[in-house]
């Protein structure tokens, strides 16, 4: 049934899922490259399936052997190009770790920055996420989204910065003498 339970789970289909998951299925099964199926349905922003999973005893902190967790996959998914905010709530909701770090000591703030993904920020942020972490190459969320140019994430993160007691992040030092911060405004639109 577990096999079932996967392709259902894959194709979207909640009315089977949720017949398997309540005939005893396994909330926690995983596909043959280690992904459970709470990662599966959170990678595709399927929030209903989402949802399901997690009140069938899915555990919203399993992860596979690259450290991706159902928090960082619905963070964002290059294949739709595109993060689900409202899937990042459940699982925060559901109690998932918004610290676990993936490949690189890359956090679920710093990936949803890194694309741009103004509204997951907003709820990782919202969340408590910690705005000066920094990954194994001693850079924090704003300092990789400055490379991309994401006014909007720019400005959330900076404005989180401050409210943490620093002008501008920094892994050596969190108030470096002599820095400078730049605000960057948006272009008023037509």
């Amino acid at each position: 049934m577990s096999t079932e339970l996967l392709a259902a789970v894959k194709a979207g289909a909640i009315t089977s899922a949720q017949r398997m998951l309540a005939a005893g299925a396994d909330a926690n099964f995983r596909d043959a490259e280690g992904a459970t199926l709470l990662m599966l349905a959170a990678h595709a922003g399927d929030l209903p399936m989402v949802e399901l999973l997690i009140e069938s005893g899915a555990d919203v902190n399993a992860g596979d052997a690259q450290g991706w967790m159902p928090l960082s996959k619905a963070v964002y998914n290059p294949e739709l190009k595109r993060g689900f905010a409202d899937v990042v709530k459940a699982l925060i909701d559901a109690g998932a770790n918004i610290e676990s770090a993936i490949g690189y000591g890359v956090r679920p703030l710093m990936l949803a920055a890194g694309y741009g993904e103004t509204a997951v920020v907003e709820r990782l942020l919202d969340a408590g996420a910690d705005v000066l972490a920094c990954n194994e190459g001693g850079y924090t969320a704003l300092m990789m989204v400055k490379q991309k140019h994401y006014v909007d994430v720019i400005n959330l993160l900076h404005e989180a910065e401050q409210l943490a007691g620093v002008g501008e992040g920094s892994c050596a030092s969190k108030n470096t003498p002599g820095s400078n911060v730049i605000t960057f405004m948006k272009r008023p639109t037509a």
